[in-house]
């Protein structure tokens, strides 16, 4: 019965937040109004909700979204190339659970994994 999920993150600053994930990352923004303090962007399937909290303490945020891909080496180039920044600790390896996965921080410290099965 379950067909989607979309996941609702945390903004201080919709206008950042919309920057980053379109300009950025490639999303659009969708939806049939433009809400006060909601943002709504997709890119292929993947569809990702934020809401405003303007007092936000990004290092207090553990907003965490793990994203499937089926080309997670041409991803993780392609975003060496435009250079977004990679999280110290999220460089793309094969993880022992079988996932050859990277990470990165959107502006609010929101966790982005992006992962691909082995």
């Amino acid at each position: 019965m379950l067909t989607d999920i979309n996941p609702k993150l945390p903004m201080r600053d919709k206008v950042v937040t919309r920057d980053f994930y379109i300009q950025k990352l490639g999303f659009k923004a969708i939806g049939s109004a433009d809400y006060d303090g909601y943002l709504m962007v997709q890119k292929d399937k993947i569809q990702i909700h934020f809401f405003e909290f303007k007092e936000l303490d990004p290092h207090e945020n553990y907003g965490q979204v793990y994203i499937r891909t089926d080309n997670i080496d041409a991803l993780y180039q392609s975003m060496l190339d435009t250079g977004l920044p990679i999280h110290p600790n999220g460089s793309l390896q094969t993880k022992p659970w079988g996932q050859k996965e990277f990470s990165m921080l959107d502006p609010d410290n929101n966790l982005l994994t992006f992962g691909q099965s082995v």
